[in-house]
């Protein structure tokens, strides 16, 4: 099997390609990157119990999975046929529906008690206009979720960016808080960070002490993260509203 390349899926679902566009379950190398996005939707999964959600960008669907275990209801939408194929034939609940769109127009003729947008606010030509839409069908009293990663953490020590090929825009703390107050208002949106936790916050302070020159010296760099990285899991990241320069990813919590 390609290392990149969705492992053991189930009969009939085709396994989707890792391309950097969007994080994929069943790749061990990719774990880490998926657990952290996983935490996002479980954190929010939390706050949706009864609501009628909307998964914009919802990519290979186990976030709208996620969000269907306490919703009333979940509508995954996405525009990439491979990835809206995949969903649709892996994830199924009665209350989670799968539906083809644009993130700037699906939804017009309705609303919803949440937007989750996650992870793709970088990748939009007009991001203003998308959250715009969002604004719009958001029913009264509605919350949209929407994250994106830290420029900070994600380009090279020194860039101005990282060098993702899909990513148009890469915010730092204040440029994105003052993005979502642009279109929600000063007093309406709340801004959390992404951290490491448990094992991963230990493993960050080992790196600050070299454990990256202690390993390659001792020559189980390979072992080592083989049994590592497979075993992270969500309950290895936190949010907090402290010190957001620092932190991995961002969410904004913004209220109609």
């Amino acid at each position: 099997m390609n290392a990149y390349v969705q492992e053991k899926q189930p009969p009939g679902v085709p396994p989707l390609e890792l391309t950097g566009e969007r994080t994929l379950p069943d790749i061990p190398a990719e774990n880490c990157w998926f657990r952290r996005h996983l935490a996002v939707y479980e954190w929010i999964g939390a706050r949706v119990v009864g609501r009628r959600v909307i998964d914009l960008a919802c990519g290979e669907g186990y976030g709208s999975e996620v969000l269907s275990r306490s919703a009333t209801s979940v509508v995954g939408v996405d525009a990439n046929p491979d990835a809206h194929e995949h969903a649709r034939l892996r994830y199924r609940r009665q209350n989670l529906t799968f539906e083809r769109g644009l993130v700037e127009t699906y939804g017009e003729t309705s609303s919803y008690d949440a937007v989750v947008f996650l992870q793709t606010i970088e990748h939009v030509q007009e991001p203003a206009a998308v959250l715009e839409h969002i604004h719009r069908i958001l029913a009264p009293g509605g919350v949209a979720y929407v994250s994106t990663p830290n420029v900070l953490r994600l380009a090279p020590p020194g860039s101005a960016r990282s060098g993702n090929p899909w990513h148009l825009r890469e915010y730092r703390a204040a440029e994105f808080y003052r993005l979502c107050r642009s279109v929600f208002g000063g007093d309406r949106v709340e801004q959390l960070g992404v951290f490491h936790a448990r094992k991963l916050r230990v493993h960050e302070v080992a790196l600050a002490l070299g454990w990256d020159t202690i390993h390659a010296r001792l020559g189980i760099t390979e072992r080592f993260y083989e049994r590592f990285t497979p075993a992270i899991s969500s309950r290895d990241f936190a949010l907090r509203p402290w010190r957001l320069d620092r932190a991995l990813d961002f969410l904004a919590v913004c209220a109609a």
